[in-house]
Parts: structure tokens; sequence; C-alpha cells
């Protein structure tokens, strides 16, 4: 049962011995979270192996929790800052008992052990807040517990799919910094070594860049990629717009067929287009690849102009046809200025999928100077090139079209649902 207490005519409640419970659950938890996360980015960015300090971290977490409850309560609403700071001086007032070894990381160096106490104390403080927020820990309810539960799962959940996402990028970048020797050393080591100086850091770069032609690679990627998506925007719009304003026959089942093309798996495909591009000279061209990549996604940026196409008003159109305007003026000046966030994503899509495209690629270029960068990565992984060499090749591959996703999201988001609401 909670006690209250009188102070300057306010009553105040601590709180309840369930609510003290799960507040030290919550901390508990928290505090193992952020210790194992710490850990890994330890093991991730130092040259010592992990050994993570559970029991510690649950004990050290759990008197943080309680000390969060009993502020929450008096409180109401504990801010999120506040029990940061708290975090940090708990992890202060560890240290005086610990001396060079704070929450069991005594194989770790000094820097790393106290960095360990403060970051994780502190973001677990953080956490307990967040899990706090808005609940009446001195009259809890059956639900108190499930919410900090779930609020803490959903934490848990972030930064676990987001270390998954981003570990094999950083794997990737960090072997791409190391030489065959180091890296064969210990394999397990995912440090970066920043004393070796800049040049031989970046080694693997300039001699992908240089000697192994990524380069002209570049320039050819970003060709076929630009080529493909202008062809496919112009073709996609002029289809989609015939199809959601126009009446012509059969124009229910050309919508319907629309991705009928994308029943057959490509490697179905590409036999008979080998042949064919055989007989017509156009297999070892980039020219074939301007073919083929547009056969493949104007289907799918046809469906998503169509549903986004659906979604404009016809009045504004017919007003600029009253006003003079013909078809082509109708969609030049009012259509694709109301459609630029559906042609950002579609174009920004077309343009990942001719970017990142092999299967083509490597059936259909033969010669080096057109080779595009999917297909030059297949030239570099042998056994006589450096892992160090293929790495930087992937990531020169995967940067680009990183930025220009994270460029465009607004508008691919934007796009893709645009249609979802029809009138």
């Amino acid at each position: 049962m909670a006690a209250s207490t009188q102070s300057l005519g306010v009553t105040r409640k601590f709180p309840a011995g369930s609510s003290l419970l799960a507040s030290a659950l919550l901390g508990g938890l928290s505090s193992v979270l952020c210790v194992v996360f710490w850990a890994l980015l330890a093991a991730m960015l130092s040259q010592y192996s992990v050994r993570v300090p559970l029991g510690t971290a649950l004990l050290v977490g759990a008197a943080l929790g309680l000390i969060s409850s009993v502020m929450h309560t008096i409180q109401a609403n504990i801010n999120k800052l506040v029990m940061t700071v708290v975090g940090v001086l708990a992890a202060l007032v560890w240290l005086q008992f610990t001396n060079d070894d704070p929450l069991g990381f005594g194989r770790y160096s000094l820097t790393w052990g106290v960095l360990a106490a403060y970051a994780s104390l502190g973001a677990s403080g953080f956490l307990v807040a967040y899990g706090m927020r808005e609940l009446n820990l001195a009259k809890p309810r059956q639900d108190t517990f499930e919410v900090m539960v779930i609020r803490l799962l959903r934490g848990f959940g972030f930064a676990f799919f987001l270390t998954i996402v981003i570990f094999p990028f950083y794997f990737m970048v960090v072997a791409s910094l190391k030489s065959r020797a180091i890296f064969l050393q210990d394999p397990s080591n995912l440090a970066v070594d920043f004393s070796q100086g800049w040049a031989e850091l970046f080694v693997g770069y300039v001699e992908v860049l240089m000697r192994f032609n990524f380069g002209r690679y570049i320039l050819n990627s970003t060709f076929v990629a630009l080529a493909t998506v202008l062809i496919t925007l112009v073709i996609a719009v002029f289809g989609a717009y015939a199809v959601t304003r126009l009446r012509f026959p059969g124009r229910k089942l050309v919508s319907r067929a629309i991705l009928l093309i994308y029943m057959f798996p490509a490697i179905v495909l590409v036999v008979p287009l080998y042949s064919v591009f055989t007989q017509l000279r156009l297999r070892d061209a980039l020219l074939g690849l301007l073919i083929v990549y547009p056969a493949q996604t104007i289907p799918v940026a046809l469906y998503m102009l169509r549903s986004y196409f659906q979604t404009l008003p016809k009045d504004l159109e017919e007003a600029g046809m009253i006003d003079g305007c013909n078809r082509f003026e109708v969609i030049w000046r009012i259509t694709l200025p109301l459609s630029i966030p559906a042609l950002a994503s579609v174009g920004l899509y077309v343009f990942m999928i001719a970017w990142n495209e092999f299967l083509f690629a490597f059936m259909f270029l033969d010669s080096p100077n057109i080779f595009t960068l999917s297909r030059g990565m297949v030239a570099l992984n042998s056994q006589e090139v450096p892992r160090q060499f293929l790495m930087a090749g992937a990531v020169i591959v995967t940067v680009p079209i990183m930025m220009l996703f994270f460029w465009f999201e607004k508008y691919l988001v934007g796009g893709l649902t645009a249609g979802g609401v029809k009138e």
C-alpha cells in the first residue's frame, strides 16, 4: 500500500510495491541492454574481446530503476534529461568503488571501462525515464507493468534491428581499410588502425578506382541507370495516363495485364534473350542493357503511376483543355507538376534496379571497358585480388545508391503511398 507525506501543502505519494518491483526490473533490463550494446560497440571499435558483465549491470540498473521510480512519483512526470544525468552520477559513484574495473569491463582499457560506466548508466537512465513517462506509479493499474515492458522492448527492438542492419556495412568498410596481412592476423578484430596513415588506409580504394578501372565502371553504370530512368518514365507516364484517362478497346485488359511480365523469372528470359541479342549483335554492348532494363522496369513504373494518376482530380485537366490546352500540354503543365512525388519515387526505384542489376549485365557484357559496377565486381572477385580491394569495390557500389536513397526518401515514401486512397 502506498504511503504518503505532506510537504508544503502538497500530498506526495511514494510508489507502490508492485511499481518498485516493475521499476527495478525495468532499470535492470535497460542497463543490461545498454551494457551489451556498449560491449558490442567496444568490440567493433577496439582490439579487445567482449566480456559482458550481465550480473553487475542487472544489479546497478535495478538500483537505478528504484531511484527513478521514487523521483518519477514525486515529480509526476520525470524528465529524460534529468534521469540521464542521474545515470551518469550513478556511474560516478560506482567508479569510486570499482577503481579501473567499472561494470566488470576489467579486460578493457581504462578508457573503455570508464566510458562503459558513463555511457551505459546514462543511457539506462534515459530508457527508464522513457518507460515510466505518463504512468501513475503511486496507484498502478494492471497494465502499468506491461506498458513499461512494451516500451523497453520497443527500444530493444529498435537497437537490435539497427545493429543487424548497420553491422554488415560496417564490416565491409572495416575490411576495405585493412591489408590482407592485418586481416588474417585477427579476422575477428573489427577495429580500424588509423595510425598507419591515410595513404595506407585507403590504398584499396585507390587501387580499385585506378588499377581495376572502377572509375570507368561508375560512368557506365551511371549512364545505363539514368538512361533507363529516362526511357522508363517517358513511356510509363504516357502509358499510365492513357490507361487512367482515355477510353479505348482493351483498356481494362491492358490495365490488368501490366505486371504480367513479372510472372516470368529473369533466369527464364535470359537464355532466349542471349540468343536473340547475339544474332542482332547487341550482346556485348550497353545498348542491349538499355533494351532489357526498361522492359523490366516499365510495367511496375506504369502500375505505380497509374495508381497515382487515379488520385488526381480530372477537373483540373478539363479546365486546362477548356482554356485551349491540348492533351500533351495538359500532361506537361498540369499532370506532371502534380505528380512530382510519384515521379521521384518511381525514378529512384528504377535507378536502384538498373544500378544493382547483375544477371543480364553478367550474361551480355564481355568487354571490360563497358562493364557496369555489378559486372566489374565479379571480375574483381578472384583468388589473386586481396579481400581489401573486393570490399573497397563493394563500398563504392553501395555508397552512391545509399546516399541517393536517403536524399529522396521522403519522395519515395510519399509516392508509394499516394495511390493508396482513391476517389
